[in-house]
């Protein structure tokens, strides 16, 4: 029998976060989509009525109960900056190599003030696998409409929100075998 974890700050009955789904142990299942973010205030006044008026069409056609969450993901670049440091270490050009310190110095500015990426989510429940499919088809559909790119959440993303709002920041194990 799998051991039922649940969060030390709420409780929440979550028997597992499979295939982009949190499935609850009365058997609802919470998805939804991830809303690519996009900066419409670089772009043409009319452009950016057109994609608000867009927005509030997609919203408006929502005929259920869906929760929006605004979550930040720390960003890691430890790959990138490790590629730095690498190439520092090939190049033998001074002025080549004082622009790679600069961007080395960069990265680790960022490392050290906790930057993070604002991530935007569209959340929803239900018992029926095909109605989940089939709302976030109509999602994703209807962003691409309104001017947005939107895919279903991963695995990741539902961890990393339950992480972020009912775990105090703590890392989740859901689904992970121990031995």
């Amino acid at each position: 029998m799998a051991k039922q974890v649940k969060s030390k700050y709420t409780d929440i009955p979550i028997k597992n976060i499979t295939n982009g789904v949190i499935i609850l142990d009365n058997n609802q299942k919470v998805t939804g989509v991830k809303i690519m973010p996009r900066n419409i205030f670089i772009l043409d006044r009319d452009v950016q009525n057109a994609i608000i008026a867009n927005l509030k069409n997609v919203y408006n056609s929502i005929d259920y109960e869906f929760w929006v969450v605004v979550a930040d993901r720390p960003v890691d670049i430890n790959v990138y900056l490790s590629n730095l440091q690498l190439l520092f270490n090939q190049i033998g050009d001074n002025k080549k190599r004082k622009l790679i310190m600069e961007d080395i110095n960069k990265a680790n500015m960022f490392m050290n003030n906790n930057v993070v990426d604002t991530e935007y989510f569209l959340l929803f429940k239900d018992k029926d696998n095909e109605l989940l499919q089939k709302r976030i088809r109509n999602l994703i559909n209807n962003f691409a409409s309104a001017g947005l790119t939107a895919f279903q959440t991963t695995n990741d993303d539902l961890r990393m929100i339950l992480d972020n709002f009912l775990n105090g920041g703590q890392t989740t194990t859901f689904g992970t075998v121990l031995a």
